[in-house]
């Protein structure tokens, strides 16, 4: 394959997924009304045994409606991503490992199905304050869950039926993003931001759990977008547009010891266990840091323009290390920004990744 056919290609002119088949969008419209119908049954059971339950709460309709998005979410995912392994783009997965199919498929499950959850409960939590005391009677309960499983199945559907590296990249940001504002905007302490960031997974309560399985479901992600950013960099080596032949293997081992390190931030909380705690945390930010200051020699040939700005994010990670030395920073503040810097890289990079060996 020549540098022209790369750049020619629809992946690689701006790194979106193949466009949709027929074939899928017809199944995806049959499986949302599909459970669309069972969504109707369980809020008809829902407004029955729970007549005029309110909108956000413990045990809330909101969070029975998260929780039946999150089923169908679960099921369809995995229905959804092992019958794309067939698609045009896709095939390379069937060369896969089983042991590492196996893993990818589970990481893209629960991704979906904790997003289904999350989102769910954010536009509810929302609508109770927007409705403040409205009840839920059983029409309306009937008539939400029926379009909350709707809607979750159809766009789950979608989204694992075209999978792309770039798909798996904005996935990852919005489950950051969501489950780190979910876990925010919940949480019992209101002062948590004046400890610091990992404060926020130290309640044994919702909002914990939400942003430690947000920490963790993230970092099996990280992983399975290793194997993705591996394929993507193998054809760019086989095509000449990246010259260091192992830099597919070490870029997508140094992403699966991120991975594994973000995880382990949510595996053992500051209140459980601080020292894993901090040395998971500060292993992520030294494979961040290796594969900015690696990046001439991992990704020799990527365009120039990528690397200008992985010199400016290095250039905004040295200058917040120093804010915070000169307590210009809280502890909070340089966390949160350390943490929007390693994924926003995360983001430029499978960007320009993506149109690698296009003339500039």
């Amino acid at each position: 394959m020549s540098t022209e056919s790369i750049a020619s290609s629809p992946r690689a002119a701006d790194g979106a997924p193949p466009s949709p088949t027929l074939r899928v969008e017809s199944a995806a419209v049959y499986l949302a009304l599909l459970a669309g119908a069972l969504g109707a049954i369980y809020g008809l059971i829902i407004g029955l045994l729970f007549p005029e339950s309110p909108l956000t709460g413990e045990w809330s309709f909101g969070i029975l409606a998260a929780i039946g998005a999150s089923v169908v979410a679960a099921v369809i995912a995995a229905i959804g991503y092992w019958r794309s392994r067939h698609r045009p783009g896709q095939e390379w997965r069937r060369s896969l490992a089983p042991w590492k199919f196996t893993v990818n498929t589970i990481s893209v499950v629960i991704v979906h199905t904790a997003l289904a959850f999350l989102a769910t409960y954010v536009v509810f939590l929302v609508l109770g304050l927007g409705f403040v005391g409205l009840p839920v009677v059983t029409f309306w309960a009937t008539v939400l869950m029926a379009v909350t499983l709707g809607m979750t199945t159809y766009i789950v559907f979608l989204s694992v039926s075209r999978m792309t590296t770039q798909r798996m990249s904005s996935l990852l940001m919005a489950f950051i993003v969501l489950g780190t504002l979910s876990a925010m905007v919940t949480t019992p302490d209101k002062e948590w931001w004046m400890v610091h960031f990992s404060q926020l997974g130290s309640f044994d309560d919702l909002s914990s759990w939400i942003f430690n399985g947000t920490l963790i479901a993230g970092g099996l992600l990280v992983t399975t977008f290793a194997v993705y950013i591996a394929n993507d960099m193998q054809t760019l080596v086989a095509a000449g547009s990246l010259s260091n032949r192992s830099s597919p293997r070490t870029v997508s081992t140094l992403f699966v010891v991120m991975g594994v390190m973000l995880a382990c931030v949510g595996i053992f909380p500051v209140d459980v266990n601080l020292l894993l705690h901090n040395l998971s945390a500060s292993g992520m930010a030294v494979m961040f840091l290796v594969l900015l200051i690696g990046g001439p020699r991992f990704l020799r040939g990527m365009p120039r323009t990528y690397f200008v700005c992985a010199w400016s994010f290095l250039g905004a990670l040295v200058a917040s290390v120093v804010l915070f030395i000169t307590t210009y920073f809280s502890l909070t503040a340089f966390e949160i920004i350390v943490f929007a810097l390693i994924f926003g890289w995360i983001a430029v990079f499978i960007r320009f990744l993506g149109v690698a060996g296009q003339r500039e």
